[in-house]
């Protein structure tokens, strides 16, 4: 049996167990993102049909031709709602484009909501309705589990357990269908998706339908990702890193090309990048500067950092 790259972790134990059993949570989750900054997560809460639903429905609208598709692509909207073309992301070190097409779901809030002017609306596909219903409870579904995840690192943090939850209660959070076409000739690049870091707090991440997830060791090493059936992977972003003083690490991934056997094989992955709402201050906490760690960060909000971030990677102008 390979050895894995990422530990595992029960999350039942954290939401259902003991106290002991979810004082080893906390243990587990914390030094986790302490030392790997990814981990995987078993017994989530987020239900198998509604992941499949929402894959056949990324299926089907990917399927459809560029032309319908670009009807989704909303001038002004920097990706964050609808059809983003292939192509037109690239990580912020790389003037080379990723090798993929994706449509992105944000936020839903009412009319008379306080944050609504800072919340676009979603895009309709008129030709596959199913992807609002299905991505809608999935992105519910998905808050849900990292609302759980984010109280285990409160509390390992040293911070009240529910810390987090005002903060991400109507959130910024994303979630996005990337789709990464089958590769018809040789590629300038081995890489699907050029190495990066994720803005947000944390990611959840549903099994992609192919391979090719590698995260970079501390020594400077990549390693596969393999998650398996019914396993979630979750990885810190670079707010909570932020936030943490970089106590609890970004790790750097990227998603490579498959052997030249499997080019024919489009892959699908899907993402829940969890944000914060954006007047969240994303100051260091006093309690992860020491004199080993200074302080590494100037304060600043979650909307401005991701402002920063988004024309950064070229989504923003």
């Amino acid at each position: 049996m390979t050895k894995r790259a990422i530990p595992l972790v029960d999350l039942s134990k954290f939401v259902h167990g003991t106290d002991a059993e979810r004082k080893a949570f906390v243990e587990e989750l914390g030094r986790a993102f302490h030392e790997v900054g990814f981990v995987g997560v078993i017994n989530h809460g987020i239900p198998k049909e509604k992941i499949d639903a929402f894959y056949d429905a990324s299926k089907k609208f990917f399927s459809l031709p560029v032309e319908i598709k670009s009807k989704y692509e909303i001038a002004g909207l920097a990706g964050q709602r609808g059809y983003t073309s292939f192509g037109k992301e690239h990580a912020k070190q790389s003037k080379v484009a990723d090798l993929k097409e994706f449509f992105q779901i944000g936020q839903f809030v009412d009319a008379d909501h306080p944050l609504k002017s800072e919340y676009p609306d979603n895009v309709m596909v008129e030709e596959t309705p199913e992807f609002y219903t299905t991505g809608k409870e999935l992105y519910k579904a998905f808050e849900e589990a990292g609302a759980h995840l984010l109280r285990a690192i409160a509390i390992h943090l040293g911070l009240d357990e529910h810390y987090f939850d005002d903060k991400i209660k109507d959130g910024n959070s994303i979630l996005r269908s990337i789709h990464y076409p089958p590769i018809t000739q040789e590629p300038a690049s081995a890489i699907r998706a050029e190495q990066h870091e994720d803005i947000n707090l944390i990611t959840l991440l549903v099994g992609a339908s192919a391979g090719g997830l590698q995260l970079l060791t501390s020594d400077n090493e990549w390693l596969d990702i393999l998650p398996e059936d019914g396993e979630i992977v979750i990885n810190v972003g670079d707010m909570l890193q932020r936030l943490t003083n970089n106590y609890l690490k970004s790790t750097t991934h990227r998603v490579v090309n498959p052997p030249r056997d499997q080019w024919h094989v489009p892959r699908l992955s899907i993402p829940f990048f969890l944000h914060p709402k954006s007047a969240m201050d994303l100051s260091c906490l006093p309690s992860t500067v020491t004199a080993e760690r200074p302080l590494a960060y100037a304060p600043i909000t979650a909307g401005e950092y991701l402002n920063e971030r988004l024309r950064e990677i070229g989504l923003k102008k």
